[in-house]
């Protein structure tokens, strides 16, 4: 019996010769970029840094590009949120304006809505301005034969809609309409069971969107707004069309243009974003791994769904 078992087999592994060549020739591109980046002069690496660290453009740092990037996506999320609920909405009027908006925001490149958007003082002149009250005011009054003003106050334009606040307005709308589809999307994909059962336990439709389906959803939704988060980073750099000065890239092209070192400010420029969005990409790994805990294991019964469901409804009285 001994004599018919097989002999000892001697296993070859695979070889992949592909990846030696491949693992060679990027070590050799590597090689020839770091020498390029140590060795060529035009990188000025003297200059880079010390541009980077000018008063002007830690400011432009500070306020054009972190502060407007949180101000867009908060006004973005928020906007975003709500039109998406609109959209799935069974009213005709709340779905339709909230196609609408989204429709034209998406389509309007960004810097061409800033551009407008810093032009828009010609519509409202001083001293009226941008007035607040009933639509067609004068109208009304010459057809009654009444004196006096149907406007509860008026702002000025050029304040509202020409630097730092028109490019948070002009982002923040336009980052609203990527959002709303973002959270559509993140709702469809919460089982619409999850909302009956809330709705049956005596939530209402709002608190069972709010407390039930949306912290469900924001496993999908995380991940594009991390991706939209870090886009609008380097999408604040079209805040010239506003126009607004106080900007990263904009007052690094300023240094460049008066000392003549183009190249170098591009580099601190490349430089900074990648520090900011390196951050965000973190944040944004550190927020999916929270939020998608405990998808795909076993889920839990349906006693203790119920018995979470009647807690909530219970401590929302």
């Amino acid at each position: 019996m001994s004599e018919d078992r097989p002999g000892t087999i001697d296993a070859v592994p695979v070889r992949h010769p592909g990846r030696w060549v491949a693992i060679a020739v990027i070590v050799v591109l590597a090689a020839m970029f770091v020498h390029l980046l140590l060795t060529n002069d035009a990188f000025n690496w003297h200059f880079v840094f010390e541009a980077m660290f000018q008063s002007p453009v830690l400011n432009g740092l500070v306020m054009g590009t972190l502060l407007v990037t949180v101000l867009a996506m908060v006004v973005g999320v928020v906007f975003g949120v709500i039109l998406a609920v609109m959209r799935l909405s069974d009213n005709p009027v709340l779905s339709w304006t909230a196609f609408l908006f989204t429709w034209f925001f998406r389509a309007v490149p960004r810097y061409v809505l800033l551009f407008i958007m810093g032009t828009l003082g010609i519509l409202f002149p001083p001293p009226a301005g941008l007035g607040i009250g009933v639509p067609f005011g004068a109208q009304i009054n010459d057809l009654l034969g009444m004196s006096g003003t149907w406007t509860f106050f008026s702002l000025d334009a050029n304040n509202i809609f020409g630097g730092i606040i028109g490019g948070v307005i002009g982002l923040g709308l336009s980052e609203a309409a990527y959002m709303a589809e973002i959270a559509r999307a993140g709702i469809l994909s919460v089982d619409t069971g999850q909302r009956e059962a809330a709705c049956a336990l005596g939530m209402s439709n709002r608190k069972a969107m709010w407390r039930i389906v949306l912290p469900q959803a924001m496993r999908v939704i995380v991940p594009p707004t991390g991706n939209e988060t870090i886009a609008m980073v380097k999408d604040t750099s079209l805040l010239i069309a506003v126009p607004v000065s106080t900007e990263l890239f904009f007052q690094l092209q300023s240094i460049g243009s008066r000392t003549y070192q183009t190249f170098p400010v591009a580099v601190a420029a490349v430089i900074w974003y990648l520090l900011i969005c390196s951050v965000l990409m973190v944040v944004q790994s550190r927020l999916e791994a929270r939020f998608g805990r405990g998808f795909g294991t076993s889920g839990p019964s349906d006693h203790g769904f119920r018995a979470r469901m009647l807690s909530m409804v219970g401590g929302s009285k």
